[in-house]
């Protein structure tokens, strides 16, 4: 029950129907007997200052952030923990009398995620689709995991090599046209590839990323941060060549529990968390 006491957090993107955020924060809230509220809330791009002004004054504690606002939210706010720093994107907002602190709990995410399907990122060869936040999160976990090296495929290389620039210091990092021979050669080599692009999410299901997945030597790991559907287009396929696979479930399990110890102190239970996702998925 909302009372006058209870105190509001959220969740800000556009799209947002496809999110399950509110589902996994509620079940928590209510396990741990919190005075919290949790609600999904539209903001396209161009609203996004007024949308944080707005929470910021109706004092919500927090909210987290989804597409397309993990990059434009940062300048935005009064500070960055380091991994949002470094990223240049947050995914989660915390509100302390008015002041504003970034986080992207996604690298820890997507980081305890590999360890769940027990996949060690240390030394290996990865190959990252897309440049936008949930990369940039990706290839932040991957570069503080010390992995070999790491191929980025995107449509339009000149336009993200700045990406590169911000990365390379601490390990061996290209980006590539996705379509292109060289794209290929590094597909042949790679130990996990890793879709961070929306291509395939609802409700564009019957898309994915241009890239010949037959290409990745055999027991590659095919990892897709989506988690609705559970299974896209790129991952039935890749299943269907016979490699193992992983979608963004638990990655968004983890950065939640993060987001919630953030928002509240408290530490979550990550069964009911997890079994909340589970059955918001087995209803889709």
């Amino acid at each position: 029950m909302i009372k006058v006491s209870t105190k509001n957090l959220g969740i800000i993107g556009y799209p947002i129907g496809h999110t399950l955020s509110p589902v996994m924060q509620t079940a928590a809230i209510k396990s741990a007997d919190l005075d919290y509220s949790y609600i999904a809330i539209p903001v396209q791009k161009g609203k996004l200052v007024l949308a944080v002004d707005g929470l910021r004054d109706l004092d919500f504690r927090g909210w987290n952030v989804t597409i397309p606002l993990k990059s434009a939210i940062a300048p935005l706010l009064d500070s960055l923990d380091a991994d949002a720093k470094m990223i240049g994107a947050v995914n989660t907002v915390v509100n302390d009398g008015g002041r504003l602190t970034g986080y992207n709990t996604d690298v820890t995410g997507f980081l305890k995620s590999l360890n769940a399907i027990e996949f060690l990122p240390e030394e290996c060869n990865a190959v990252v689709l897309g440049a936008g936040g949930a990369a940039r999160a990706v290839i932040w976990g991957l570069c503080k995991r010390k992995a070999a090296h790491i191929s980025i495929g995107v449509r339009n290389p000149e336009k993200y090599k700045a990406l590169v620039d911000d990365f390379e210091v601490f390990d061996d990092i290209e980006i590539f046209h996705w379509e292109t021979e060289e794209f290929k050669d590094q597909m042949q080599q790679a130990d996990i590839l890793i879709n961070t692009t929306p291509l395939g999410m609802m409700p564009d299901v019957d898309t994915m990323p241009p890239v010949d997945i037959s290409l990745l030597p055999e027991g590659a790991l095919v990892y897709d941060t989506i988690y609705t559907p559970a299974k896209t287009k790129f991952l039935a396929k890749a299943e269907e060549l016979g490699y193992p696979i992983s979608n963004g479930m638990m990655m968004l399990l983890y950065q939640g529990v993060e987001a919630f110890r953030l928002f509240t102190g408290v530490e979550p239970d990550e069964e009911v968390m997890l079994k909340a996702l589970k059955d918001a998925l087995k209803d889709d």
